[in-house]
């Protein structure tokens, strides 16, 4: 027979777990012998055993309460069991995810917006401008999902034209000339006549009352003066 502290140090819990479990009704409290001492037996070692291996897998007590006073113990601990694998392999993507963000790999993007980026340099593009396209679709994803998949798709399709593809190959190229340059100019009639045979009347449209396109526009805009000016000169025309 053994004394609780003793159980506790076989077992590997403490005392005051133990007259937890007591408390609980988890593990009956034994009588208490001439000396005032409770003893415990083998049989509460394994009781105490199955409680702790249970209360260590998460089963919250009053669960664990419910489960040794019934009789589907084992069907749920299969339950248990099942929940523990989920629980394991969400467990295991997340740290998947840390690695991705420790490597500079991790993305909010759709995985077809990953790849569509990821293209982008083999077809000619510089990584200045992949890089400003993951960050504003980032931002569009992120600020209007219920219309940023369409958005994309109607960007995305353009390039798999060779004539858009080569006028957006050029707007990429721009981005280091002089505002004046005779090319931004040129540039500018061949996107508005490439928008108005894309769209004719109905230009694309935006969220209304939404400051995000207008915020993207804004960061395209500030990283080069000559798309700043391109952008004007489009405004001008298109109206």
């Amino acid at each position: 027979m053994l004394t609780i502290g003793q159980l506790a140090g076989y077992v590997g819990v403490t005392a005051k777990t133990i007259r937890v479990y007591h408390a609980k009704g988890l593990l009956p409290e034994p009588p208490r012998d001439a000396s005032g001492y409770r003893r415990y037996s083998a049989a509460d070692a394994v009781e105490l055993i199955k409680i702790r291996t249970l209360a260590e897998a998460g089963v919250p007590l009053a669960r664990i309460r419910e489960l040794r006073s019934g009789g589907e113990l084992a069907a749920a601990l299969r339950q248990i069991d099942d929940d523990l694998s989920a629980r394991i392999e969400g467990l295991r993507a997340t740290q998947e995810r840390l690695r991705q963000l420790a490597d500079g790999r991790l993305s909010a993007l759709p995985a077809d917006v990953v790849e569509f980026l990821s293209r982008m340099p083999g077809l000619g593009f510089s990584e200045r401008w992949v890089a400003l396209q993951h960050d504003l679709w980032l931002l569009v994803f992120a600020t209007h999902p219920s219309t940023a998949r369409a958005n994309f798709q109607d960007q995305s399709s353009m390039l798999a034209d060779p004539d858009l593809l080569s006028i957006v190959l050029e707007y990429d190229g721009v981005h280091d000339l002089d505002p004046r340059d005779p090319r931004v100019d040129a540039l500018a009639d061949k996107l508005i006549a490439a928008t108005r045979d894309r769209y004719g009347a109905e230009l694309p449209s935006y969220d209304q009352g939404s400051a995000i396109p207008a915020l993207v526009q804004g960061a395209v805009n500030a990283s080069s003066p000559a798309w700043r000016r391109l952008d004007s000169l489009l405004r001008e025309r298109l109206r």
